[in-house]
């Protein structure tokens, strides 16, 4: 009866281990941040933190794609001016995974302007006009899944193991 009971409990630890671990998060490189060359700091940024980088792209975002991405700002007065910047050049949409990585991943980009940003983050190293701010990442779970649907098929999403792993997460 232990012995089951102890069973039961390593594997629903183990379950919520993995559940928790595969959270995933959606972050972009903007056409600004490509132009200035910053997708391989950004990269080496989330590895060195310990997130696994499980899909990602270089491609020009259509219009189309960008108005439904960003379908709840549609309303404000700056949306156009999104729309057509983020369409005006590559951009480099990637899907990280890991525990608290979307929470975690908005304190590594920083604030949504720069001003605000402390130094250390993405956006306080690199950014200095909120219109150019570089990047995007998902705000909750719920916005990274339905963002993460928009931009990558299923197929597109890799899983593997880093051979770190056990040296990031106990």
């Amino acid at each position: 009866m232990v012995c089951t009971l102890l069973t039961v409990l390593a594997a629903f630890t183990d379950a919520m281990s993995k559940r928790n671990l595969a959270e995933r998060s959606f972050i972009m490189i903007k056409p600004d941040g490509v132009q200035r060359g910053i997708i391989g700091e950004v990269i080496k940024r989330f590895e060195q933190k310990g997130f696994k980088l499980v899909a990602m792209k270089f491609m020009q975002a259509d219009e189309a794609l960008l108005k439904k991405h960003y379908a709840d700002l549609s309303e404000k007065p700056f949306f156009a001016g999104l729309v057509k910047h983020v369409s005006s050049g590559p951009v480099c949409p990637m899907v990280w995974e890991g525990l608290n990585v979307v929470k975690t991943g908005r304190f590594m980009l920083g604030e949504t302007n720069p001003a605000d940003s402390r130094p250390g983050t993405i956006r306080g190293d690199f950014c200095i006009d909120m219109g150019r701010n570089i990047i995007h990442g998902s705000d909750s779970v719920e916005s990274a899944q339905k963002e993460i649907s928009m931009w990558f098929d299923e197929k597109e999403l890799v899983e593997w193991t880093p051979v770190q792993h056990s040296m990031v997460y106990e």
